[in-house]
């Protein structure tokens, strides 16, 4: 599988050697990062959840060498979607001392099949791959490879032509960033390119990056993650997979967000938490979901989504867009008198109509690569900086990667 054109040193991956994951899994290859414990995996039985955890957005190999040549094997499972055009192999993004410096893919892997007419899946088994970065410089470096963010990725093996150690800890901040398929980084131009992991200024990601594809639903168990993972600053953006699933009514969300934030303060009780409503999606301002695929659209090589509830619908509870952020602005409020460390930040203060006049979600539910980074800009101005939420306890923080 690889070349003999180098000494290599083989190096055990283990998990001082990794970001961002909460787990790791031994399997029949090697290790498969995962973005929730293994006791909220075995409560789960939502397959798309289950896919979204195990794609390891803003998990990454994090390495201190000499070496200038570096192999790493891989098993990613791509994805298909009949009736769509193929999808390119997933990226992998190489920075050395927090600077870009190259991109990789890894070919064959297993392939997942997405049938969204029928709602069915279908794995059929591929082998391994290699990626491979040559030409590093020969100093002692900083190296870290972000893996694939929406392309599951089993550690087969890592190879160096000089030993490897971890980072040691820098004292930057943890940052505990939970979301949808927005913060997941649908559409982003790589794994490094999303926008929380542009949004800190100290440099690299969340140290866990919970936003996944589908799965920002406040689910019950999603929140003891949180709860139970060690953390400076905490974010939680909540509301467009909440409308766009159709999966609850005004009744049952103020009790569900009360309770995964308090959930969430049982484990940091003084944390700086900012709660983060929708960016702009204008086909769900004022119109419940759920989304529902063009189905005649992934032919034409873009998917497109439409709104399929009924704006009168509002009046018996149904989510909107609009009606999210005026009740998670209204329950912060009241949170706030007695959580002075318990912020709000309006969506649409980081993509909202100027931005979708400029750059549109092409899908009518994602943004794009251009938006990744707008999106990124505008939290690390409003959040990070001075008056921001995260400003001080990001400043004096004593934990971080």
């Amino acid at each position: 599988m690889h070349t003999t054109e180098h000494d290599w040193i083989n190096t055990p991956i283990t998990a001082d050697l990794l970001r961002g994951a909460l787990d790791l899994e031994r399997t029949a290859h090697g290790l498969l990062p995962h973005r929730l414990p293994a006791r909220a995996r075995a409560q789960n039985t939502d397959g798309q959840l289950a896919m979204a955890e195990s794609q390891p957005s803003g998990v990454r190999l994090v390495l201190r060498t000499r070496a200038t040549a570096l192999e790493l094997d891989t098993l990613p499972t791509k994805r298909e979607y009949v009736g769509a055009p193929p999808r390119p192999d997933g990226l992998y993004d190489l920075l050395v001392d927090g600077r870009p410096a190259g991109q990789g893919s890894v070919r064959g892997g297993n392939v997942l099949t997405v049938d969204m007419t029928a709602g069915s899946f279908e794995v059929r088994p591929g082998p391994p791959g290699t990626l491979r970065f040559t030409g590093l410089p020969g100093r002692v470096k900083d190296v870290e490879i972000w893996l694939p963010h929406d392309e599951r990725t089993e550690l087969v093996a890592l190879r160096t032509d000089a030993p490897v150690e971890p980072v040691p800890d820098r004292g930057r901040p943890v940052w505990l960033h939970h979301g949808s398929s927005i913060s997941h980084g649908s559409d982003a131009a790589s794994p490094a390119a999303t926008w929380p992991a542009r949004a800190p200024p100290h440099g690299g990601a969340p140290e866990v990056q919970q936003g996944r594809g589908g799965g920002g639903q406040l689910d019950p168990l999603t929140a003891p993650a949180m709860r139970d993972t060690p953390a400076d600053l905490i974010s939680v953006k909540i509301g467009i997979n909440l409308v766009n699933h159709d999966l609850m009514r005004m009744r049952a969300f103020n009790p569900a967000v009360h309770g995964f934030l308090d959930t969430v303060r049982e484990g940091h009780p003084t944390a700086p938490l900012l709660v983060v409503s929708p960016i702009l999606c204008p086909i769900h301002e004022d119109t419940p979901g759920p989304s529902t695929p063009d189905l005649a659209s992934p032919a034409t090589g873009r998917l497109r989504f439409t709104a399929a509830g009924d704006p009168a619908e509002r009046a018996s509870g149904k989510l909107t867009l609009n009606a999210v952020r005026e009740e998670l602005a209204r329950i912060v409020a009241q949170r706030a008198d007695e959580d002075p460390n318990l912020h709000y930040l309006d969506g649409r203060d980081l993509y909202g109509e100027a931005d979708h006049a400029e750059v549109p979600l092409p899908d009518s539910l994602h943004p794009d690569a251009a938006a990744h980074r707008r999106i990124g800009e505008r939290f690390a101005g409003r959040v990070f900086t001075a008056g921001g939420a995260f400003a001080n306890r990001a400043a004096s923080a004593g934990r971080g990667v």
